[in-house]
């Protein structure tokens, strides 16, 4: 089972179905990308945040070391942590990434968020998080989105990154990366399920030739062991009765109904899961088509809720990213 592929403005094909690694547990990291590949998934989506890279690259050495996969065959993407924005930090971080997956060069490397924090010294924590004490303290950097950016599009030139791209970034911010760019932004990575659709960014997005990708696919499901209580109040899309009635008059699983509603519109999706039956559901969510009615109904749904946002997550009046 292999994922279809969209080719993205840098000339390079990504794979339409991809792994997500955020929360994936570190004793089990290595195994769950092992098995993944195994399933037939090619792109793995990671990040220095994640705390997992060394593992997942683990996962990878295995899988090529018994010959499952080359390297080429897959499509491994990371993102630079807001504390690495500044422009002599972004290589060096970069390096170490990859050095944490055991490979010589990213598919794509995205910058997480679009906001630059004080540098934090990896020696003294990794991953740094969002907090410059590591306990409450937010420090801005003054670093610039463009100054990164140039130093992104240097990873691109010295062989490090085949392609980069942003995530988390709102229309404003995407309208001011587009004016630098030497290197345009091959992908877009964002929140996105029927409870927060962005139509919007979204034809943004495509009338710029970005490719989007969606994260969260299923909602709040994710986001809920974060005892975030948006999270706790919204009701569970797989359980949704609009979700489940798709889903049974087309015979398959809500969270393939979601996926497909991603991807039938032309995005990219990343879910994840430590079960193989699972893993093989999701991989298979592009052999079916939604009718035009389905599509209509799950974008009745649409509340603009937002899960993934750091005020979720703690009380930081000077960090309003999504604002």
């Amino acid at each position: 089972m292999a994922s279809p592929t969209i080719k993205l403005n840098s000339g390079y094909e990504m794979p339409q179905v991809g792994f997500g690694l955020w929360k994936v547990a570190n004793e089990t990291a290595a195994d769950t990308v092992y098995e993944a590949i195994k399933a037939g998934y090619r792109l793995f989506d990671g990040a220095c945040d994640y705390g997992n890279e060394k593992e997942c690259g683990d996962g990878v050495a295995r899988a090529i070391k018994e010959g499952i996969v080359k390297r080429e065959d897959l499509f491994i993407v990371s993102k630079l942590w807001q504390t690495f924005h500044d422009v002599d930090k972004v290589e060096p971080i970069t390096r170490r990434q990859l050095a944490d997956w055991q490979i010589d060069y990213f598919d794509l490397f995205l910058i997480h968020f679009p906001v630059a924090l004080e540098y934090v010294d990896p020696s003294v924590r990794y991953p740094p998080g969002w907090f410059y004490d590591g306990e409450s303290e937010v420090r801005w950097s003054k670093t610039t989105n463009e100054q990164t950016w140039g130093a992104m599009e240097g990873l691109v030139e010295k062989g490090l990154a085949r392609s980069i791209g942003v995530s988390n970034y709102q229309a404003q911010t995407l309208y001011d990366t587009l004016k630098y760019a030497k290197i345009r932004p091959a992908t877009l990575q964002i929140e996105h399920h029927p409870y927060l659709q962005q139509p919007d960014l979204l034809r943004l997005a495509k009338h710029e030739g970005i490719t989007v990708t969606a994260y969260s696919s299923f909602g709040p499901t994710g986001f809920i062991e974060c005892n975030m209580d948006r999270a706790s109040t919204a009701a569970p899309l797989m359980e949704h009765e609009a979700i489940k009635t798709i889903a049974s008059k087309h015979g398959k699983t809500p969270s393939q109904i979601l996926l497909r509603w991603a991807t039938q519109r032309g995005l990219a999706v990343i879910p994840k899961t430590s079960r193989p039956a699972i893993m093989a559901q999701n991989l298979d969510c592009v052999a079916f088509d939604l009718d035009e009615e389905d599509i209509n109904r799950i974008a009745r749904m649409d509340l603009n809720l937002r899960f993934n946002q750091p005020t979720n997550y703690f009380s930081a009046d000077a960090l309003w990213i999504f604002g």
